[in-house]
């Protein structure tokens, strides 16, 4: 874990960051129905600024279409209803038709990377509208797809496969409406243009279907004849104020014709946690606090009360009015720390939110629940809850006045597979570049085995990564480098996974005696 800063300062180093992205988010709210960068490459049709939609391309389209088995996507997605909007990586790989319940279903393969946790699981999708089914969906996975139905597969909605149902069925172009939203007021969703749009996966021609709500128009950038949108950029309905994401996502990856499993060789970090010992049944431990300023009153659930190494402890927070605990506070910026408390200052030591690879958390409704991989030495640990302060999500917190925090401590248990204290890194350390460019070519298989450990051994020897004496049998099977890990690599290389998820599966190789480091 990276050491940082004293806690009043470390929410002084993250205004510069936002300033920038409050002018962008001025800019983006500010434009009329279409931000002018879009307008720039749209070539409109009838407009939602007319009443009207429907574009000049022919043909239809609906989600799904020509899903086939052999299908690898891997999205970047995050949903509001769903730790308000961290985005998290999604893979899908379609690998067979199966024949459930008298239907025809896809049977699709998932990994899921959120933060420092990769989770396998599988779900069936419908033929006629792309949407995993119910108890066809690996338990572990669940909120995922939920994820999944509500943004990527929103469109189903709308556009299905051909079914004798009202409304249903695939959908024109160049239709005015392809239905409306079913709230009160709710907005017909039309298409609205098309635009060539890049996305990590590649270029597409786009049509671009769009709605008008809260003032701002969302945005789902479809393809003829291709299954899923490639990009996704919508708000929630408000009455007032600025409407905060509904959900978004993006395209990284498409592959045709993938044959093999490519999560074959991936670890679910779930096995990991039952092997350090991980508890699933727990009561949570409440607090009430208010910040050290009294500008907020805060409501902490967490649990297990003991967790350990390699476990995850849950946060339920809610944030209220100092002056009123019934009232909630909305729009909250927020982070959690681990913190040292010496000669009256507050330093912290790591961050939940850098671990994710934000900068801090965003609540819009005041209501959250977070979990956080624990790691470290076994031991009593302070935490702090700090509140940024309060605002629009790319508005600078610090403008409300509201900064404050305060501290909570847990007692941290060791691995149950690890009772010798659990690998760290050094707090005032960081990896250097060039062991990512060694984990890059390793992953691709440009450099052996050989040159890989060389880095690692480096990292040890530099007191980058500390490794406790860890007794290992010479010439075995553990000695061997399992394939799986070069995925990490590649994904931590490329910046998919934060350094603490790298360094995690590492130190869990070498504390297990799959690694060897001499």
């Amino acid at each position: 874990m990276k050491h940082l800063t004293d806690v009043s300062t470390y929410s002084k180093c993250l205004r510069s960051q936002q300033l920038t992205v409050i002018f962008f988010s001025i800019v983006l709210v500010s434009g009329g129905v279409v931000p002018a960068t879009f307008a720039e490459h749209l070539k409109a049709g009838s407009g939602i600024g007319a009443g009207l939609g429907g574009v000049a391309h022919s043909g239809t389209w609906y989600l799904g279409e020509n899903l086939k088995v052999g299908d690898y996507f891997k999205f970047k997605v995050c949903h509001a209803s769903f730790k308000d909007c961290t985005e998290f990586w999604m893979s899908i790989w379609i690998e067979k038709e199966v024949f459930e319940g008298g239907e025809e279903l896809l049977r699709s393969q998932v990994v899921i990377v959120d933060g420092n946790k990769v989770l396998k699981g599988q779900m069936d999708l419908g033929t006629v509208v792309p949407e995993p089914l119910g108890g066809t969906v690996s338990e572990n996975i669940i909120p995922y797809s939920s994820v999944y139905k509500s943004s990527i597969a929103w469109l189903s909605s709308f556009a299905t496969a051909d079914i004798d149902q009202p409304g249903k069925g695939p959908k024109a172009f160049s239709s005015v409406s392809w239905g409306k939203i079913g709230n009160i007021g709710g907005e017909q969703v039309s298409p609205i243009g098309e635009e060539t749009m890049r996305v990590p996966a590649g270029e597409y021609d786009t049509v671009v279907v769009g709605w008008k709500s809260g003032g701002i128009t969302s945005h789902i950038y479809v393809v003829d004849e291709f299954p899923f949108p490639i990009k996704a950029n919508t708000w929630q309905q408000v009455t007032e104020g600025i409407p905060p994401t509904e959900y978004r996502f993006s395209l990284y990856e498409y592959e045709e014709n993938v044959s093999t499993n490519p999560f074959i060789n991936v670890v679910d970090t779930g096995q990991m946690h039952a092997d350090a010992g991980c508890t699933t049944e727990y009561d949570l431990v409440k607090l009430v606090k208010n910040t050290n300023t009294n500008t907020m009153s805060v409501n902490l659930f967490y649990g297990p009360e003991k967790p350990r190494i390699g476990c995850e402890l849950e946060l339920r927070i809610q944030f209220k009015k100092s002056y009123a605990s019934e009232l909630w506070e909305g729009q909250v910026h927020y982070n959690i720390l681990m913190v040292d408390v010496a000669d009256g200052k507050t330093t912290a030591t790591a961050s939940a939110a850098f671990d994710e690879g934000r900068n801090n958390f965003f609540t819009t409704s005041g209501q959250t629940e977070r979990f956080w991989l624990m790691q470290g030495e076994p031991g009593l640990q302070t935490f702090a809850i700090v509140v940024l302060g309060t605002g629009p999500e790319f508005a600078d917190p610090a403008l409300s006045g509201k900064f404050g925090y305060f501290t909570f401590d847990v007692d941290i248990q060791p691995s149950k597979s690890s009772p010798k204290p659990a690998v760290t890194t050094e707090p005032e350390t960081s990896i250097p570049d060039w062991i990512k460019n060694n984990a890059e070519w390793w992953s691709s298989g440009q450099i052996p085995d050989s040159a890989f450990v060389s880095g690692i051994q480096w990292l040890i020897s530099n007191n980058i990564i500390v490794i406790p004496s860890t007794e290992q049998d010479a010439g075995t099977e553990a000695s061997v480098i399992p394939d799986w890990i070069k995925n990490n690599a590649g994904w931590w290389s490329s910046g998919q996974i934060p350094d603490s998820a790298f360094v995690s599966g590492l130190q869990w190789l070498i504390t297990n005696g799959i690694m060897t480091i001499s």
